[in-house]
């Protein structure tokens, strides 16, 4: 193929769809568990986290809720994924070795927010949230009838987690923060360093985003073995949450996350609708499984 100021717009179409149809046919999963949240500059802060708003019969004057400044942030991180093509196999008409690769690109462009969600999910145990204390905690303060109390919501093992989450609300446990979305360019012209020097076409992505915690009340990791007890404990503690008035919060698990350890206890504990030998499993479907394979 002779390689002209025509053909390489071809070249970068032709890349550019492979790119497109891998990172098209993701199945992502981290919408599941986490809220896309646009950012419009280098990090976003959260000081509002810690105030999940709740209604009130109106007697007297109306009660201002003031946001607390937690201090909480999410600072941007800046990826990207580069390819080289050498100019001779498109000159000697290797273009279709290339088409599985660029899909791959975009395949990886598509799974980055599952890679940066499910990674944040299962640093829970060691990384601070907005109140100071690591994700998943066994002593996040609280105010309860006005009297400061230490909530965990977590559930202390020795195994692979497994994760039971409230994803019923318009924020959900994690937050992905998308302030550039993948782009798919190129260094191509005769005139770029990398073709003049090396004969080599340059084909990259990059994006700006991260992800980061909201509110800890809706989330609860075990270590403990998956089995109908330890998630009814689980499910028990994450409904037995209050507001600071003393009155529930209305958390109502939805979501049971597991890896490819927990993954047949998983479905033993909610999918199976008969246990023990024909006993009713009143577990069924009580929550959705989720198996990811990002997770142990």
């Amino acid at each position: 193929m002779d390689i002209s100021a025509s053909t390489l717009p071809m070249l970068y179409r032709a890349f550019n769809t492979a790119y497109q149809s891998g990172f098209s046919g993701v199945a992502s999963q981290w919408q599941k568990i986490a809220t896309l949240v646009p950012s419009g500059t280098a990090q976003e802060d959260y000081g509002w986290l810690g105030d999940i708003p709740a209604m009130r019969e109106w007697i007297g004057d109306r009660i201002i809720n003031t946001i607390k400044q937690h201090g909480y942030s999410i600072k941007n991180k800046k990826f990207e994924l580069t390819q080289g093509v050498d100019r001779d196999k498109i000159m000697d008409d290797q273009l279709g070795i290339y088409t599985p690769l660029f899909q791959m690109m975009g395949n990886s462009a598509g799974t980055h927010p599952d890679e940066l969600i499910f990674a944040l999910l299962a640093l829970g145990f060691t990384t601070e949230c907005y109140d100071g204390q690591n994700f998943f905690d066994t002593d996040h303060p609280v105010m309860v009838d006005g009297a400061p109390v230490s909530v965990s919501n977590v559930q202390a093992g020795a195994g692979a987690p497994w994760y039971l989450l409230d994803v019923s609300r318009p924020l959900r446990p994690l937050i992905f923060q998308q302030r550039e979305k993948p782009n798919f360019t190129a260094m191509d012209k005769a005139t770029d360093q990398n073709v003049f020097m090396r004969d080599e076409y340059l084909y990259g992505i990059k994006c700006r985003d991260n992800a980061g915690f909201g509110f800890w009340q809706m989330a609860f990791a075990s270590k403990a073995e998956l089995d109908p007890t330890n998630f009814e404990d689980a499910y028990d503690a994450m409904t037995g949450l209050k507001e600071d008035n003393g009155q529930p919060l209305g958390i109502r698990p939805t979501l049971l996350v597991v890896g490819s350890t927990n993954a047949s206890a998983g479905r033993k504990v909610v999918e199976a609708q008969l246990i023990n030998g024909g006993e009713s499993n009143t577990n069924f479907k009580r929550v959705e499984l989720l198996e990811c394979p990002w997770l142990p």
